[in-house]
């Protein structure tokens, strides 16, 4: 079991400091859910550079969507049911926790390539 949540946390940590969403953008969803639109209307605040992949979002909902399937993010709730807005999970905020800094960390080649096939391949 340790093996399973060791690679879990390994794999969650790797995609957090791979994608391009910044350390205002997870300080947020913990406290507030944001929306995708919500996060591209405010680029600038929430994502690391003006040089992003996100053109519209739902480029920006298949982030949310793959940080969902790993464990980081959530849909909040309300009455009616899901919502379109993204929550931080237990498990995302033990790894921000356990180290801040992560978000504004850059990812190495390895790292990119690892996140990349490992997400290409959990959707086939």
């Amino acid at each position: 079991m340790n093996l399973i949540d060791n690679q879990i946390l390994v794999r969650s940590t790797r995609a957090i400091k791979c994608l391009a969403l910044n350390q205002n953008f997870y300080k947020d969803i913990d406290s507030n859910g944001l929306t995708a639109k919500e996060v591209l209307d405010m680029k600038e605040k929430y994502l690391k550079t003006n040089l992003h992949r996100f053109q519209s979002s739902e480029a920006l909902e298949d982030t949310f969507r793959w940080l969902i399937i790993l464990g980081v993010l959530r849909r909040e709730v309300d009455g009616q049911g899901l919502t379109s807005k993204v929550r931080l999970t237990p498990l995302g905020r033990q790894i921000l926790v356990k180290c801040p800094e992560l978000p504004i960390q850059k990812a190495n080649f390895f790292e990119k390539a690892t996140d990349f096939l490992v997400r290409i391949f959990s959707f086939l």
